[in-house]
């Protein structure tokens, strides 16, 4: 269903409806999932709706898409999530207009992010998620799963930025339950990355608008919808 800006609410209430659900299905509990709000192609006015509804946390695909709405918005205390893949040309752009870059899978790219950071004199860290390739399509970006210990030391290492986990885009198949094992795997991935890291990586960022209740059902703690809520993208 295209966008209408006066349905907003009522298509928020029924993803938090779902994603409580979801959470009790699992054991979980609503309060434990963040919703972020993926407002690519959207107007600030949608995001600004949403926002009054008590949204705080919303995605972006492009840098210079946000360039073009964040003038409007910057009153709205939010969090601003970059979830798009980031070339490596705009990272400086990305540390300084995001407050969490969820797409990171190279290393070249988390150093820049770094020095960006470093040299506008920010001393809170840059939030970053490792996204994964969770599944073997070439169009998928992502770091691929036997790379992805060392570049969880590199990023470690570096002052600027502040590991939280780790991000997937798993296959869209018509049987949700054939997404359940990709989702399940990057659980497991984290884990064992904890193990070797010595240090809790709290988010498993996975889950968009036709499979979040099953990510939720496999241990999501951020989901991102985007048609859901805001319906289909010009």
């Amino acid at each position: 269903m295209p966008m209408n800006e006066s349905n907003l609410p009522e298509r928020l209430a029924a993803v938090r409806e779902r994603i409580v659900g979801a959470a009790k299905r699992a054991g979980r509990t609503a309060d434990e999932i963040t919703l972020i709000a993926v407002s690519k192609t959207h107007s600030a006015n949608a995001i600004r709706t949403v926002f009054e509804q008590g949204i705080t946390h919303f995605g972006e695909n492009r840098v210079q898409e946000w360039e073009g709405k964040r003038g409007e918005l910057q009153d709205l205390h939010a969090e601003w999530h970059l979830v798009g893949h980031l070339q490596s040309n705009k990272a400086a752009k990305a540390a300084r207009f995001f407050r969490s870059v969820d797409s990171v899978d190279d290393f070249a790219l988390a150093q820049r992010l770094d020095r960006a950071r470093s040299e506008l004199g920010e001393s809170r860290k840059l939030r970053v998620l490792i996204e994964v390739r969770i599944a073997p399509e070439e169009s998928k970006s992502g770091v691929a799963r036997d790379l992805l210990m060392q570049l969880a030391e590199e990023i470690s290492a570096l002052s600027g930025l502040d590991l939280q986990g780790l991000m997937c885009i798993p296959p869209f198949p018509d049987d949700l339950e054939r997404v359940r094992p990709y989702f399940s795997e990057l659980r497991d991935l984290k884990g064992n990355l904890e193990q070797r890291l010595g240090k809790k990586l709290p988010v498993l960022s996975m889950g968009m608008s036709h499979d979040f209740e099953v990510a939720i059902e496999e241990g999501a703690t951020e989901v991102r919808i985007g048609t859901a809520l805001f319906g289909i993208r010009s």
